[in-house]
């Protein structure tokens, strides 16, 4: 079928702002939306810009807006979209050039609330082991793949640079509620400030964001109720 992609474009070398230049491609129903930009780039136009890697939803690295939403370009199929597709960059991050972000803020946030195992102590066996409830504390959380859907989906994170962010507060969660970790009053101290789990107006666009179907809202809300037993 044949499809028109209606595309942002911005070249900072000579272009005053973003425009949309539009695309016909012959595609399947079952292709993705990255086959198409894809088809694009390298039959129509080869100087068109995006990240991609895996092509399989696990990278995270094809996140935009695709008809208003932020949905990952190798998820979703042509045949659920209609003949007339918009694809722009994800808001909120300054284009460096098309459909391509600068990511360096938001990794910035995610690098801040220290996103590793913290642990003072050896294991006495040769390894952390951890029941299947302990496990399931924060099992939806490590599914995050850091593509930035939900952070900037997140109407809080367009206008304040300085608020951490929904995949900041997801990937602290899966340490706060790890068993094997000690750190998570450090994290706890870094969220409980201006910019942290407290800019949450819990709208659960996050949540509707998230490819992976994280239940983001909620380990926001499981992060401000650890706060509050704490009293830090």
């Amino acid at each position: 079928m044949e499809v028109t992609l209606r595309i942002k474009r911005f070249n900072p070398e000579q272009d005053e702002k973003p425009h949309f230049e539009e695309y016909q491609v012959d595609v399947e129903g079952t292709d993705r939306v990255l086959d198409a930009l894809n088809q694009v780039k390298w039959i129509h136009d080869g100087t068109l810009t995006y990240r991609r890697s895996c092509a399989h939803g696990i990278c995270g690295s094809d996140a935009m807006r695709i008809n208003g939403r932020n949905r990952l370009a190798c998820k979703i199929l042509m045949k659920d979209l209609g003949k007339r597709i918009t694809i722009e960059p994800l808001i909120g991050f300054k284009i460096e050039k098309d459909l391509l972000v600068d990511m360096e803020p938001f990794f910035d946030s995610y690098k801040a609330i220290k996103p590793y195992l913290i642990a003072d102590d050896a294991p006495s066996a040769g390894e952390r082991r951890q029941s299947p409830e302990e496990r399931a504390r924060f099992d939806d959380t490590t599914k995050c793949i850091l593509c930035a859907s939900c952070t900037t989906a997140c109407p809080v994170t367009w206008t304040s640079d300085d608020f951490v962010g929904p995949a900041a507060i997801v990937n602290a969660h899966r340490f706060i509620f790890d068993s094997r970790d000690s750190g998570a009053l450090d994290r706890l101290r870094i969220l409980n400030s201006q910019s942290g789990v407290w800019r949450c107006r819990t709208i659960f666009n996050c949540t509707d964001a998230c490819p992976r179907d994280i239940k983001v809202t909620d380990a926001i809300e499981q992060v401000k109720r650890a706060l509050m037993a704490e009293q830090i």
